[in-house]
């Protein structure tokens, strides 16, 4: 605790890297925010937990993320950027635009990701700073990042496809109605399975992040160990990423879940629950293996695989080609914001 309220006072001293942090915070409490559907649609979807209820019982696993995930996605998320070309103010550009994507897309009901809005953001603030191209970014995290962009959709739908042809397969002979009342009380423990992995991968893009900022800032004297790729993160920083990212899920994005939850494909119990765990699954491998996907992308992949069990017209295309076309254009139109509020801030700081 000594070490929180000792970086905590420093951060207060300067208030542009406060504000930058507080900025950070709110990022995550409205990635929260945003994904909160991700979480919840299934189960509300099934009908199986009230809205209120629902979050609820996500915020907590949320939290509690804080003391599994490990830090392996923050760290990738720190690095995304060569240290060379990291400062407060590319950090600072890069939050706004990926808020502001969030934003946007919340208020259409577009469940795009706010992982790659952050990463855009983030990378779109650097290439302007340095004014070009090359050498800005880690290439490979970002071809990663981008072809998991296809693999985690794709893996939550076979996933998906897989645990249902399971359940159609063992409980062939259970009467409908025996099947929705076990797997009433399955999906509460497959959607705090989601709610877990979505903890620990979300919250940990926004630890890295803000050591990002305290290394460009407060931590200045260990920036050679930062640009040898040797992040630490004290737990402080966990438990403060996962706490408002509990919080964000606590308020809901009610928009979103209708899309997610009703719009894709009719789900019941089980459907939900195969979602929630194919879902569940492809986060705690990613998380592992320290890659930042979006569980955005999982989740409805995973909706999709399930739905298309039953029937390819199931599915309703033309909303989920929406969904996809904000997969594609969420990185670059968040990078596209986050330059221009970079060279905004850059004019008013010009001397």
């Amino acid at each position: 605790m000594s070490a929180f309220f000792t970086d905590l006072l420093h951060i207060l001293q300067n208030p542009y890297i406060a504000l930058i942090f507080f900025t950070a915070l709110v990022f995550d409490f409205i990635n929260g925010f945003h994904d909160a559907a991700n979480s919840i649609a299934t189960v509300v979807g099934t009908r199986v937990l009230r809205p209120f209820q629902a979050v609820c019982w996500a915020a907590w696993w949320n939290l509690a993320a804080a003391w599994i995930g490990g830090v392996h996605v923050a760290n990738a998320v720190a690095t995304w950027v060569h240290a060379d070309y990291i400062t407060v103010e590319v950090i600072f550009a890069g939050l706004f635009g990926a808020i502001v994507w969030n934003l946007i897309t919340w208020y259409g009901g577009i469940p795009s990701s706010s992982s790659h809005a952050l990463l855009g953001g983030f990378g779109g603030a650097a290439i302007v700073h340095a004014g070009k191209w090359a050498g800005v970014l880690q290439t490979g995290k970002v071809v990663l990042t981008v072809e998991f962009i296809v693999i985690a959709p794709l893996v939550g739908l076979l996933l998906g496809l897989f645990f249902v042809f399971i359940v159609m397969w063992v409980f062939s002979k259970a009467s409908p109605i025996k099947m929705d009342r076990w797997f009433r009380r399955v999906q509460l423990w497959t959607a705090a399975a989601y709610s877990l992995g979505h903890g620990m991968n979300d919250a940990q893009k926004t630890m890295g992040i803000i050591a990002a900022l305290l290394y460009a800032s407060i931590w200045k004297g260990q920036q050679a160990a930062f640009a040898a790729g040797k992040v630490i993160f004290p737990f402080w920083i966990v438990l403060v990423c996962n706490l408002a990212i509990a919080l964000g899920t606590m308020c809901g994005g009610w928009r979103i879940v209708k899309t997610m939850g009703m719009r894709i494909t009719k789900l019941r119990p089980y459907d939900g629950a195969c979602a929630e765990l194919a879902a569940a699954t492809s986060l705690f491998a990613a998380t592992a293996l320290g890659v930042p996907v979006s569980t955005t992308h999982t989740i409805t992949g995973a909706i999709i695989g399930v739905g298309a069990v039953h029937r390819l017209s199931a599915v309703r295309w033309g909303v989920a080609r929406q969904v996809v076309w904000a997969w594609v254009l969420t990185i670059p139109c968040s990078a596209v914001v986050a330059g221009v509020a970079y060279w905004l801030v850059a004019l008013l700081h010009r001397p």
